[in-house]
């Protein structure tokens, strides 16, 4: 006869993590998944691209003086570099994005994950901060390299002259970047097909501009530039960093839809992440 070992309570030894610090292990995981993937890297390298053709003119400037009366350096410059960096935007919050919820859905992790001393919002904070490190990675991280590849070669006088610059290149990336993520993440909950939410997010991009480009047609105005969720963040990087606005739509108003976009993206969120699923 095999022995009867003792199944009793036994006290659990391992390390806990306090509440609302799992979101660490769900954002550390999520990067390193995106890490492993050669296609992503690629699509990273290539991002980068443009900081490298901005490195050439900010030297071209600077020991080519010819050059400086064409391609000189000024605070657009750093405008257009960050509006450069929104088709890769565009193709990093689909790759990264489209699957990060629909996947655990898909899966029926969600469940699982939300069975665990786990917090909603720290499932949600985890999944967002994954595709909000990979974009400022791309937007912020390399503007920023750009302001200090500048001031290498040319001293300081211009961020004395523009010091604007600084403030001008976080908030702008941060605007451009919580924008998408929370939008893609929105739409990744609704679906457990990250090829639909992908559909999805890129049907909102270009639809909405669609639908701004006719009416401007009908109107012959900018004016309902409000419609498009490009053109409002257009319009309102170009005030921050002290630009003419592009369009007649009043910058208050492109804010009030941007943050509008970012609440019902808060509230869809609220509403599909759940430990149950809900059959309507």
């Amino acid at each position: 006869m095999s022995p009867i070992h003792d199944q009793s309570y036994r006290r659990y030894t391992g390390t806990r993590l306090p509440v609302g610090k799992s979101w660490s292990v769900i954002a550390a995981h999520g990067i390193r998944t995106m890490l492993a993937k050669r296609a992503f890297l690629g699509l990273m390298i290539v991002a980068w691209i443009p900081f490298i053709v901005r490195c050439v003119q900010f030297y071209a400037v600077e020991f080519v003086p010819q050059t400086a009366s064409v391609i000189g350096v000024t605070p657009e410059t750093f405008r257009d570099f960050l509006s450069q960096q929104g088709v890769w935007v565009f193709f990093t919050t689909i790759y990264v994005g489209a699957g990060l919820i629909a996947a655990d859905r898909r899966a029926n992790a969600l469940q699982i994950y939300l069975s665990k001393p786990l917090l909603r919002t720290e499932y949600v904070g985890g999944k967002l901060l994954v595709l909000v490190t990979f974009l400022l990675g791309i937007t912020l991280l390399p503007a920023l390299l750009l302001i200090f590849v500048q001031m290498a070669m040319s001293g300081t006088e211009f961020i004395k002259n523009n010091f604007f610059v600084v403030p001008a290149v976080i908030l702008s990336s941060l605007i451009q970047v919580l924008v998408a993520s929370f939008t893609m993440l929105a739409l990744s909950s609704l679906s457990k097909s990250s090829r639909y939410v992908a559909l999805l997010y890129t049907g909102a991009i270009f639809f909405t501009e669609a639908m701004f480009n006719a009416l401007r047609v009908i109107t012959s105005s900018t004016r309902p530039a409000w419609v498009s969720i490009t053109a409002n963040l257009n319009q309102v990087v170009d005030v921050i960093f002290r630009l003419p606005a592009k369009y007649e739509t009043p910058v208050v108003v492109s804010v009030l839809v941007l943050l509008a976009l970012v609440v019902v993206s808060i509230s869809v969120l609220e509403r599909r992440v759940k430990g149950v699923e809900v059959v309507s």
